[in-house]
């Protein structure tokens, strides 16, 4: 029986072989490394990475698609909303030093799906995931620009991040609204030690009216938290670097 595409869960099904391909050669599995895929839906990409792998661990929220994915007998299926999954745990019980991560993430929660992730960066090697096109341009956006923000900073500060491949909608069925690309993350070993909710609560703030100077936002909380130090408030939050943000979190952590 044909599975229809729910639209409470995302669904857009990938249909496209020379895409999905294209989005294997990029992932480049390798025989028994361990991997979970995240929201295998009709096994598209999962078929060609099982072949590659020999086991695959899967996340499915879709109790219909769980059930088939369950006949596949190299398949881990958890049933489960991936905003819930301890991946910490996950690779512990698999008794893995370090997770590959990859998936077609639905586009309406796929921001909550990268914060939710990085708070288990320390067991990933790396995350191969297909988005929607506008948010992989924010993920990997450049200071000064319209699309440096939030994601832009915060995802920046953790991972090394690359916009590999473009993805049209007739690639999908039903066919989605947007343009999609696959995004490769891998986290920096090189990264100074700060409070990540602190840090994702700071630029929160910061890019709260991204058209306003920063002393109308960042400099208020900076004044609440008893900040000594000295921060250039006078600029918006679009024109800060990564590496700035940084900097005063370790200087506010010292103070």
């Amino acid at each position: 029986m044909k599975h229809i595409a729910r639209k409470r869960f995302g669904q857009h099904f990938l249909t496209d072989g020379g895409i999905i391909d294209a989005i294997v050669r990029a992932i480049a599995p390798q025989a028994g490394q361990p991997m979970v895929e995240i929201g295998p839906g009709l096994a598209a990409l999962t078929q060609p990475l099982v072949e590659r792998l020999g086991h695959l661990n899967v996340i499915e929220l879709d109790r219909d698609l769980a059930a088939r994915l369950r006949e596949h007998g190299q398949l881990n299926v958890i049933e489960s909303d991936v905003l819930k999954v301890d991946f910490t745990a996950l690779a512990h019980s698999l008794n893995a030093p370090k997770l590959r991560v990859v998936g077609n993430l639905p586009y309406n929660i796929s921001s909550p799906i990268l914060f939710h992730l990085i708070q288990h960066v320390n067991v990933i090697e790396d995350q191969h995931f297909m988005l929607q096109k506008e948010v992989i341009d924010r993920m990997v956006a450049q200071p000064s620009t319209s699309d440096f923000g939030r994601l832009s900073v915060v995802l920046q500060w953790r991972y090394a991040m690359e916009n590999v491949l473009f993805v049209p909608p007739e690639s999908f069925d039903p066919p989605p609204r947007v343009d999609s690309a696959v995004v490769r993350m891998v986290p920096r070993s090189d990264v100074d030690d700060i409070s990540l909710p602190l840090f994702e609560q700071m630029v929160q703030v910061a890019f709260s009216q991204r058209r306003k100077l920063l002393r109308h936002t960042l400099g208020k909380w900076l004044e609440d938290k008893r900040f000594a130090g000295h921060f250039d408030v006078q600029r918006r939050a679009e024109e800060v670097p990564v590496s700035e943000y940084v900097d005063l979190m370790l200087a506010l952590k010292a103070s």
